[in-house]
């Protein structure tokens, strides 16, 4: 007999059918069964999970994190990047190819699609390079990758700073239909910058990266995109500058999304000031007014995805003088919560387009499963409590990255279960 579960009696939320009512849910050989007021009463002897007071979504998918391996496993491993992406509700995330060796090849590939089956946590899509080695030299073989796994390619951690190699991958990206997501940053503009350009640079005596470093190369891709007719995905958006930009291709219709990280939509470059490394990432947290803007533009949809860039790093390495300290924070954990505390108890969004943002679109744009609970699809699905508060501990996370600005805060919004293929991966507590 097949494996039942019964999420009962919570508040189901799924854009994707315009749902957003109390019901039950069922499951059945890792597919939702049905969903509604009654449908308990043909499960019986199924195990059944008590929703009442829970929010029941699509599972979260992030398209964008860093799992570190291979290379190194010390400050994560795909099993512990899974583990942590379940824990903050995620049922899948995309891995970055800035590993050691570069996720470049077919085998790279098929290596983390092989140690996140072995994992059996959250599902993860290796994404691959677009250059050789992340050079920016030669294009690295798309189909060769996509066949092994691949969903997207991407060389971030670096932009593709050949406007003629960028133009190229997203001709040849077309033809697999997958994006290109590029990390936008001039590299002549913001090199040696620590921080965002301002004031808060000028007081803390670091060099600063303007906002232009990032518009110049959003524009740019947009303009090629609209060329090639590629699907060009910018990552992590940090200035209202690009979200203009975002906004005027959109406007045209071309091929382009956008993201953002739930620090960019939460803190100020004033988290840097006591030279505070857990604050250092790239792009740089910038101005109120930015915040701002990247709010509206997560609101009114100019902004797609919202995204983690989970990025583990050593205690040593994060206390070194800010200037010399690695760019990035971990993110898979608090993501859900930042978000809540931040867009939703404010008002900015609701819960149902928070839904769409962490679940709905990734799948979407990125052509996964998931991101639905229509009877038949993967029982993927998170479930959480949008008025739960907690302070942030490090060292409870699963990742073993303990780098994050919130730590000792007080946040609302807390992940109760997550079920992938329709096994409960992480239950709280």
């Amino acid at each position: 007999m097949s494996k039942l579960i019964l999420l009962r009696g919570g508040r189901v939320v799924d854009p994707s059918q315009r749902l957003d009512a109390v019901a039950d849910v069922l499951i059945a050989d890792g597919k939702i069964a049905a969903v509604g007021a009654r449908v308990a009463e043909g499960a019986p002897g199924a195990e059944i999970l008590d929703c009442a007071g829970l929010v029941v979504a699509p599972g979260f998918i992030d398209v964008h994190c860093h799992l570190r391996e291979p290379g190194r496993e010390d400050v994560e491993t795909i099993a512990t990047g899974a583990r942590a992406a379940a824990a903050g509700g995620f049922t899948a995330v995309c891995a970055m190819p800035n590993t050691d060796p570069v996720t470049d090849n077919q085998a790279a590939v098929g290596f983390i699609v092989r140690q996140a089956q072995r994992a059996d946590a959250a599902r993860v899509y290796p994404i691959g390079a677009v250059s050789v080695g992340q050079k920016g030299g030669s294009l690295a073989e798309f189909g060769e990758m996509v066949g092994a796994g691949a969903v997207a390619v991407s060389d971030d951690g670096k932009p593709v700073a050949s406007a003629h190699l960028m133009r190229t991958a997203l001709e040849y990206a077309r033809t697999f239909g997958i994006p290109v997501a590029d990390h936008c940053e001039e590299p002549t503009l913001a090199q040696g910058g620590a921080m965002n350009e301002g004031l808060m640079s000028a007081k803390l005596g670091l060099k600063g990266i303007p906002s232009e470093a990032e518009e110049i190369m959003a524009i740019r891709d947009i303009l090629l995109a609209r060329r090639t007719g590629g699907h060009v995905h910018l990552c992590h958006m940090s200035t209202r500058g690009s979200v203009d930009l975002i906004r005027w291709g959109k406007e045209r219709n071309i091929n382009v999304t956008a993201e953002v990280c739930p620090h960019h939509i939460s803190l100020t470059e004033d988290a840097v000031d006591g030279y505070d490394t857990n604050a250092k990432m790239n792009p740089p947290l910038r101005t109120a007014d930015d915040v701002e803007a990247l709010r509206d533009a997560v609101k009114d949809g100019t902004i797609d995805v919202i995204a983690t860039d989970h990025a583990p790093h050593h205690y040593d390495e994060k206390e070194r003088e800010f200037a010399d300290a690695p760019n990035g924070i971990v993110g898979l954990e608090t993501a859900l919560a930042v978000n809540v505390t931040w867009l939703v108890r404010p008002g900015i969004l609701d819960v149902p387009t928070l839904v769409e943002r962490m679940s709905v679109a990734p799948a979407r744009i990125f052509h996964l499963p998931g991101g639905t609970l229509r009877p038949g699809a993967p029982a993927d699905v998170t479930v959480f409590d949008p008025a739960a508060e907690w302070v942030v501990e490090p060292a409870r996370f699963r990742s073993k990255g303990r780098n994050s600005p919130y730590a000792g805060m007080t946040l609302t919004g807390r992940v109760h279960f997550t079920l992938v293929d329709g096994r409960v991966i992480h239950r709280a507590g």
